[in-house]
Formats: C-alpha cells, structure tokens, sequence
C-alpha cells in the first residue's frame, strides 16, 4: 500500500511540473552554471565546482549561447566562440535550436524559473542548471 501512495506522490509531482511560458523566456538570459546531468538510464551525475559556465543573450527570442570562465575579479574571460540560438515552440513545447559552423541540434526547455534552467536533449540527456552567483570573499 506505500508503494502505492508514493508512486502517486510522484506522479502527483511530475504532473505538477510548471508548464513553461513564453513569457517566461526572457529569464533564460544570464549565466547559467551546470549543477546536475540526468543520464537516460536515469544515472545522475552532480557538479560541485565548474570551471565553465553558460551566458544566454536572447532578444525577440534569438541570439547566442557562449561558454565563459569566470574570474576571481568579477570578470570573465572567453574563447569568443559563440553558438547561434534561437526559440521555437514545437508541440507546445519550447525548445532551443543551435546553430554553428559545426552542426544544428535542439534541447527542449523542460523548466525555467528565477533560478532553475532544465533542458532535454535528443539523447535524453537532462541538464539541470542554476543561475551562476559570482565569485565573494566577504
């Protein structure tokens, strides 16, 4: 019987699950520090320290995603390479397309908030990120 009502807490919770909405894409722009990666066996890895992290800029849902290093001084250095994104809705869905030299792939926007960024890519590979807090020593 507690087998019971614990799968339907959990389906109570997935179903639950804050349905992503156009107004809330502008919450995308920002940094964006990895914390979690689901593997699609449901295996998850956590990361404590990143060397990395992500910077969306997006205006009227296009713009770019770039890997940054974030500097003890507050600044932070790049390789100034950057990857094409734009927003689509597909399904009902929002979903990342990027775009480079090297290739085009999509993640789908599982849950964006404040401080909580998820995506989904075609691997079932799910990342879970936090907005990136800068460096203190006070």
């Amino acid at each position: 019987m507690k087998k019971i009502g614990l799968l339907f807490i959990a389906v109570l919770l997935i179903s639950c699950q804050a349905k992503v909405k156009k107004e809330d894409l502008n919450k995308l722009n920002g940094y964006w520090e990895i914390k979690q990666v689901k593997l699609a066996d449901g295996e998850k890895k956590d990361y404590k320290v990143n060397e990395t992290i992500d910077y969306f800029e997006l205006k009227e849902n296009a713009g770019f995603r770039q890997k940054v290093m974030p500097q003890f001084d507050g600044k932070f250095r790049t390789n100034g390479i950057k990857e094409n994104v734009k927003i689509l809705e597909k399904e009902n869905n929002f979903v990342i397309e990027y775009n480079t030299n090297y290739g085009k792939w999509l993640e789908e926007i599982i849950e964006l908030a404040d401080s909580t960024l998820v995506l989904k890519n075609k691997d079932n590979l799910e990342y879970t990120y936090k907005k990136f807090k800068p460096f203190s020593f006070k």
